[in-house]
């Protein structure tokens, strides 16, 4: 089964230095329908004007991934981490117990575009963690490159949860195949482009809820960047 989730029925919020879309139910958008999918909870693609930003805030218990688009985002902590980044560096802030984070656009000319991505963890109270690396475009190539995993295989972010998430870059007419184990689902986002899963065609921001399916194949229709995610 394939659920396809359109672009233009994400959540929208409009705050003048935030502009967002939510593919899942997020603060003020909220669709019972809408949930998460598995443990992906949120993803939100965020476009933040230059100087502005997320002010300090608390999170609990949430493996949180930023994935940066364009821009650079300064992040800083209460466990003593700070830093300006861009792509392809990936982000990962496993929340545990608690942590307070500040994010800001570190330009004062350019746009911030990115994707913000929560998965619940299968552990609670966890001492919190950062971790970032870089994923140079190359590697994501015509390819399922893993950016996060449970066990950080092959140099990926270490999340805590029986999840993968992949990512790709295709020119038209690449051919990706993806098999599902039994019993597990799949979430496929397009973050821009166009390709077709199974033969359904999605264009970017369009996602697609997976499950009940044994393989997985992707086609290219123009170049594309996608996201992947094999969940429990």
């Amino acid at each position: 089964m394939i659920q396809l989730r359109p672009s233009n029925a994400r959540g929208k919020a409009d705050h003048g230095w935030l502009r967002g879309f939510h593919s899942f139910s997020f603060a003020d958008y909220y669709d019972p329908a809408e949930m998460g999918w598995g443990p992906l909870r949120v993803i939100n693609e965020d476009f933040i004007q230059p100087g502005t930003g997320f002010g300090q805030h608390g999170h609990r218990d949430m493996e949180i991934i930023t994935y940066l688009l364009e821009g650079p985002l300064q992040h800083k902590d209460n466990m003593n981490n700070g830093t300006v980044f861009r792509r392809p560096e990936v982000q990962r802030m496993s929340a545990g117990r608690g942590v307070l984070h500040s994010e800001f656009n570190a330009s004062d000319k350019e746009l911030v575009h990115l994707l913000q991505i929560w998965i619940e963890p299968d552990v609670q109270g966890i001492p919190p963690e950062y971790e970032q690396k870089d994923f140079a475009d190359q590697t994501k190539r015509g390819r399922l490159a893993l950016i996060a995993s449970p066990d950080g295989a092959e140099g990926s972010l270490t999340i805590h949860q029986d999840a993968c998430l992949y990512a790709s870059l295709l020119s038209a007419g690449e051919v990706l195949s993806h098999a599902l184990a039994p019993g597990r689902r799949a979430y496929l986002h397009v973050v821009s482009g166009e390709l077709t899963l199974n033969g359904e065609k999605l264009g970017g921001g369009d996602g697609a809820k997976i499950e009940d399916e044994s393989a997985l194949k992707i086609a290219a229709v123009s170049e594309a960047e996608m996201l992947l995610f094999d969940l429990p």
